[in-house]
């Protein structure tokens, strides 16, 4: 009976999906809860650290309180060893939002991470599963001889994909030549046969927050000094002390992997605080940077939590 419910909820809807992005401490959960609750919709989170368990204080997940009600999805639902990635989280968000159009509900995505959205709308291609030891040869390479190195072999072996990328951006490199030595093909060439996009990221909406600079990041300094006050040292010595190695997705989030060089004698605790804050300052600015890549989104000046956003977005989807 629920396999048919969806499968009706996947034929038959026409409604938006809105989506609410913006640069971390932007206001955007408020922003998405006072949507809800205006047009009857469940939210989706799109963040990639807030989906891990047992990680909290650094990561300005809301309580249960602040929901006020409203059903909150792919919150607290891995632990926090899994390596979770993006296409796992398009898969999963994917089911919710047939989920709660199939409860006559509007989906609303809200979260910061650009790479999950891209994952959703434009599916990725069939990739090879990770292969350990390879990875771990390429970063020792990157480590003795600089990520440009290994750009200048991804030029050798597929010139269409190195012309896209930055010489030191040694994730995207590493991860075409780990495609091209476990294929033996190009991940140019592979690319291509990506799956269909699904029928609702037509219905996408995507409303994104600017708010001012210099305040956004007076809450950004202030907020991750809160987070080493209300014990985010603590929180990462009791996750390290049931085995959760430093390595992980989730201690490698921001806050999280300055603690660990603290921990590891590597820096001081004052400066683990500063460049924590120096971190997340960098994180907002290339949050921006990839939201104003998206051609078809709506920009709304100012914090999401502020009455005077809110209403503007009232006014646009006609929800005054």
């Amino acid at each position: 009976m629920l396999l048919s419910v969806f499968a009706v909820a996947k034929e038959t809807s026409k409604n938006p999906i809105y989506v609410i992005v913006g640069p971390t401490a932007s206001g955007k959960s408020e922003l998405g809860i006072e949507l809800a609750l205006r047009a009857g919709g469940e939210i989706i989170n799109c963040d990639s650290v807030q989906i891990y368990k047992e990680i909290e204080i650094a990561t300005a997940k809301i309580s249960r309180e602040e929901m006020r009600g409203v059903p909150h999805h792919l919150i607290d639902y891995v632990a926090p060893y899994v390596k979770y990635t993006a296409a796992d989280w398009a898969r999963d968000a994917g089911e919710k939002i047939w989920e709660i159009e199939a409860r006559n509900k509007i989906p609303i995505l809200v979260g910061g991470t650009g790479f999950y959205l891209r994952a959703l709308r434009e599916p990725f291609f069939e990739s090879p599963k990770t292969d350990a030891r390879l990875r771990e040869k390429l970063k020792n390479i990157k480590e003795r001889k600089g990520a440009e190195h290994l750009y200048k072999i991804l030029e050798r072996v597929d010139k269409a994909s190195a012309v896209k990328l930055y010489p030191r951006d040694y994730v995207r490199t590493a991860r075409a030549l780990e495609v091209y030595f476990q294929t033996g093909e190009p991940i140019s060439q592979i690319q291509p046969n990506r799956a269909a996009a699904p029928e609702f990221a037509s219905r996408i909406k995507i409303f994104a927050l600017n708010p001012p600079r210099d305040v956004l990041y007076e809450r950004i300094n202030l907020r991750a000094g809160r987070h080493f006050e209300n014990g985010l040292v603590e929180e990462v010595k009791n996750l390290r002390a049931t085995g959760l190695s430093d390595d992980t997705n989730a201690l490698g989030a921001h806050g999280y992997r300055r603690v660990c060089e603290f921990l590891r004698g590597e820096r001081t605790l004052p400066s683990a605080i500063e460049q924590s804050k120096q971190d997340v300052r960098n994180y907002a600015k290339r949050q921006m940077s990839w939201f104003r890549r998206e051609a078809d989104a709506v920009w709304l000046e100012g914090f999401g939590d502020a009455p005077e956003t809110q209403k503007k977005l009232w006014k646009i989807l006609n929800l005054e």
